[in-house]
């Protein structure tokens, strides 16, 4: 018999002498507290209740713990995006719907940090049918059918939050978000104002852009070339700067300076450049990750193929490691082995 319809079947079988009613009676009020327990158990192996909700996780210290080890220099998001996540999840009841901006340039660990985000407040992670990612030009590619879209993502953001009220909707390229889609999202994250007939409170909304990236990038140039170090950069002063940028690059047709001009974004969230070292870091988990054996020369080789700006420093990397240039390193690493081995063998 599948663990899964045994432990139905065990249920079924001890609940009315835990605290079920059969035959019209039922047990003492004492065994319903060890049926939850044990729902709650049967629970984590897999989805058994139609809210969703006990497939809902928010480890915190697992989170705190990934962040620490696995995301590498980005000593700002990790303070921001701990006090954020906490601070909303023990709060009973929030005012709003928590809004983060995610803002940098690609490569640096956006999407990075938003999975996460889903992987430890989700025990089915990004497939938790409490989460939803939209891609904005993958999603919403024509602005000629933006009522179509509107129709669509009001039904998706809806449905979502009546299945589990502590929802999670991520928006990829939201620089790229039409300014009709505003109308859909600004309820959601606006204040609750108690007549709505969807309660989005406990929702989270995260918004990644690259809308920012370059003052960033500027910001950490310059304290390199002072000769500080980059943790000595603190939130308060980045966000002076990356907050004018915001509202002054982004385009007014599009429903992320909306949100930014009518102050509905939580949390402002910068990602720093990675530099060399950074980048080394991540293709040793990279490595680790894949369980695949790597040198220090390895590495190198895998962090030399890619480019590094500015032209004169080459000190921040421009990109992420591509798909697949692991496993190919490893490929080409395993076959120069190879071909020395067999011209030992000629010899």
């Amino acid at each position: 018999m599948a663990r899964g319809a045994g432990l139905q079947l065990l249920l079924c079988c001890i609940g009315p002498l835990l605290g079920g009613e059969a035959r019209g009676w039922s047990s003492p009020p004492v065994g319903q507290g060890y049926l939850e327990i044990l729902s709650s158990w049967y629970c984590s192996f897999g989805t058994c209740c139609g809210t969703g909700d006990c497939r809902i996780a928010n480890n915190i210290t697992g989170l705190e713990l990934d962040l620490s080890r696995r995301l590498h220099g980005q000593h700002l998001v990790k303070k921001v995006v701990l006090r954020a996540v906490r601070g909303f999840l023990e709060t009973p009841e929030p005012e709003k719907a928590l809004s983060l901006s995610f803002h940098g340039w690609s490569g640096t660990g956006k999407n990075f940090v938003a999975s996460m985000i889903t992987d430890h407040l989700y025990r089915d992670g990004l497939k938790s049918d409490c989460v939803k990612v939209f891609i904005s030009l993958f999603h919403f590619p024509h602005p000629k059918y933006v009522d179509l879209y509107k129709v669509q993502l009001k039904k998706q953001i809806t449905e979502t939050v009546l299945l589990c009220k502590q929802s999670l909707f991520i928006f990829d390229e939201a620089e790229e978000l039409h300014s009709g889609l505003l109308d859909v999202i600004k309820p959601c994250v606006s204040h609750y104002d108690g007549t709505s007939e969807v309660d989005y409170r406990r929702s989270i909304f995260l918004f990644l852009s690259n809308i920012g990236g370059n003052i960033i990038n500027e910001v950490a140039l310059d304290f390199w070339r002072a000769g500080r170090a980059r943790e000595e950069i603190t939130m308060e002063y980045l966000e002076r700067h990356l907050h004018r940028q915001l509202l002054e690059s982004t385009d007014g047709d599009f429903a992320l300076s909306h949100l930014l001009e009518e102050k509905l974004i939580d949390f402002f969230v910068p990602f720093l450049p990675l530099e060399y070292n950074h980048v080394k870091l991540c293709v040793q988990d990279a490595f680790l990750a894949r369980s695949l054996p790597y040198t220090e020369e390895t590495v190198d080789e895998v962090v030399r193929m890619m480019a590094f700006v500015p032209k004169e420093e080459r000190l921040f990397s421009a990109q992420a490691p591509p798909p697949g240039i692991i496993s190919w390193a490893c490929k080409v690493k395993s076959m120069q082995w190879w071909l020395v081995r067999q011209w030992y063998r000629k010899t």
